[in-house]
């Protein structure tokens, strides 16, 4: 008898346990139907990925909007939404939409960008960007005659920022006096490089430099050396693009390799 009793407790224990394992795997019953609590930790995984941080209000805003979805597709199934060629169409580009997506993140959790390809880029960027940078500012017309007649007038005494103010037609400079702030000379169209590099701070040029874009009359404010960012402050934008630069060589390359017929 004390044996039977005995057994008897045992598999209700172990039932009992049973049913509290399942029950701590869902979040709720829905219909008879159990909503599993992977759902609720996938969708606040998705809004922590946005930047949100999850606080105990906003899991439990989570839960319940995993319990209404669950009421709702209930009752689209219910009424054989489920079977619809719009539905299945739908859901053929959404499988297709998560696959892709788990294809990217695989190639990049196994194509990741190195501290060592970072720097070679971050050495690269040195490269191009170091060295001086000039303060200039410039006037720029349609004809050589007016830059000629310009430069004239600023050997009179004509004041350079009230001109370019009045007959520069580059807008962005020409509204503010000519300026066109710091900036390494390789950023500009070659003529006007060649022009600035000759100048001494404040001089302007003697001559109209024509380019592309009309005719120039340039002057160095000022020079320094290059005020680039260090290594550190610029590293996560480095590996941001670097890792674009990857998954879109990957992606071309796979589009490369298909047979589309």
């Amino acid at each position: 008898m004390k044996k039977t009793l005995l057994s008897t407790m045992v598999a209700a224990a172990l039932l009992g346990g049973m049913a509290m394992s399942a029950s701590a795997q869902n979040v709720a019953i829905v219909n008879g139907k159990a909503v599993p609590k992977s759902r609720v930790d996938t969708l606040a995984q998705q809004v922590a990925q946005s930047g949100r941080q999850i606080t105990p209000e906003l899991e439990g805003q989570i839960k319940e909007e995993v319990i209404a979805r669950e009421v709702f597709m209930q009752e689209a199934q219910k009424r054989g939404l489920d079977a619809t060629d719009s539905y299945k169409t739908q859901l053929d580009l959404a499988r297709q939409t998560l696959l892709i997506r788990e294809l990217f993140a695989d190639y990049q959790k196994t194509h990741p960008v190195t501290d060592a390809d970072m720097q070679a880029e971050y050495d690269k960027f040195v490269a191009a960007n170091g060295g001086k940078e000039y303060k200039a500012s410039h006037i720029l017309v349609e004809k050589e005659s007016e830059a000629k007649a310009i430069i004239a007038q600023l050997k009179k005494g004509g004041n350079f920022a009230a001109i370019a103010k009045k007959s520069s037609k580059d807008p962005g400079s020409g509204a503010k006096g000519g300026d066109l702030d710091w900036a390494n000379p390789s950023s500009y169209v070659k003529e006007f490089t060649e022009a600035l590099i000759l100048l001494k701070k404040g001089q302007t040029t003697d001559t109209p430099v024509k380019s592309q874009f009309g005719y120039h009359i340039i002057r160095l404010d000022d020079e320094r050396q290059a005020q680039l960012p260090k290594f550190e402050e610029v590293k996560p934008q480095i590996g941001q693009q670097l890792q674009q630069q990857k998954l879109a060589a990957f992606q071309q390359e796979l589009r490369a390799a298909a047979k589309v017929e």
